[in-house]
């Protein structure tokens, strides 16, 4: 008999199979094939992070399903003469996220090999990262898309400004402890040496944080804050600590109140006559992320579809991260706008297994 200790944080019932469990320690979950998996359930203090409306979540996955059968189907979808793809997809395109975190610790316990090692090695160009960064624990994920964007010969702000303000105060905590695990230096070390000036300092400041994440806002602050970001940014002001300090620390609401303000006092979008140069391009992504996150989200996927050659990377790097949050929300505003679904974009500009495991993700198997 084999004994898997799986840790999680504020877990009060999940449902595995047809068991469910109600704050127990320790809890018989799957027998199969000679091995029993167990699981353990750390309570805190009863917050979920990153909770979100399954309404707005595209992927499909099954109320009752066997971990220990799921990794025994991709360790034979790995062996003979060829890998089999389409069952990995089948397997792991519809299990959430806790059911790929069971799935990959069985796999561990069964055969000792790390799940992501047994993808890497059977597996290859875009659907082996998109399949592996799915398979990942989101933590590990952003610290890893992290790192690959401050690589680039070009850095990708536009990675770093998404885990900045758009993952939770604690879950923020969790990516950069992730990014100093895996790479042995801190996120904000590494992009502190990537950039200068006052783009280093926004960048690191929106890193840094630990915001605020209720509703509630202040109007008398926001309507302030509103007039010196209109100094700062379209005025005669010269130094930008006010609006860095502004956009760094505020909450989501308080910012958007800000900006709301802004719109009406001056007529205009906070963003509209922005000044040209790698600051204020920066600026107005981190604005435009904060303000609206799914329409945003919808550009960058028109961005990486409509384009000469997919930009599989930000296709990726959406579908992936987004499927289990908003992504319902992100596909009915890029139909809005593009009179194409993204799942018929998808179609038409992607291919092979990562065209079928991108499309498993949008909940649209049949195309």
């Amino acid at each position: 008999m084999s004994k898997i200790g799986f840790p999680t944080t504020c877990v009060h019932a999940v449902t595995v199979g047809i068991l469910k469990l109600k704050l127990q320690p320790w809890k018989q979950v799957e027998e199969s094939s000679g091995y029993v998996l167990y699981i353990v359930i750390n309570i805190s203090n009863g917050r979920r992070q990153g909770k979100h409306d399954p309404k707005m979540t595209t992927i499909i996955s099954p109320k009752q399903f066997s971990p220990v059968e799921d990794a025994e189907n991709i360790k034979t979808a790995c062996q003979g003469w060829g890998t089999d793809e389409n069952a990995i997809i089948s397997i792991l395109g519809h299990r959430n996220l806790f059911q790929r975190k069971l799935v990959r610790l069985a796999f561990q316990e069964i055969y000792h090999q790390d799940l992501l090692q047994q993808l890497k090695c059977e597996l290859s160009g875009n659907f082996e990262r998109a399949i592996c960064l799915w398979t990942l624990d989101p933590a590990d994920r952003d610290a890893v898309l992290a790192n690959e964007a401050l690589q680039k010969s070009v850095v990708d702000y536009r990675v770093i400004i998404e885990i900045a303000c758009l993952r939770s105060p604690e879950d923020l905590l969790a990516v950069k402890r992730a990014y100093k695990f895996r790479y042995k230096h801190s996120l904000e070390e590494d992009l502190a040496s990537f950039t200068a000036g006052d783009l280093r300092k926004l960048l690191v400041g929106i890193v840094s944080a630990y915001r605020y994440d209720g509703d509630e806002f202040d109007e008398t602050v926001a309507r302030s804050e509103a007039a010196v970001l209109n100094h700062e940014i379209h005025g005669t002001g010269f130094y930008q600590e006010e609006v860095i300090r502004i956009v760094s620390t505020r909450s989501q609401a308080q910012l958007n109140a800000t900006f709301n303000i802004y719109k009406d006092i001056y007529g205009r979008s906070i963003t509209k006559g922005f000044p040209g140069g790698d600051y204020f391009s920066t600026l107005r992504t981190v604005i435009r992320c904060i303000r609206d996150p799914q329409k945003y989200f919808a550009k960058v996927l028109r961005a990486a579809i409509n384009r000469d050659g997919t930009d599989e990377d930000a296709l990726s790097r959406v579908i992936v991260t987004r499927a289990e949050k908003d992504l319902k929300v992100i596909k009915e505003l890029y139909l809005k706008r593009n009179n194409v679904s993204v799942e018929e974009a998808v179609a038409r500009e992607c291919s092979g297994d990562y065209k079928a495991f991108i499309l498993a993700l949008l909940g649209a198997d049949e195309y």
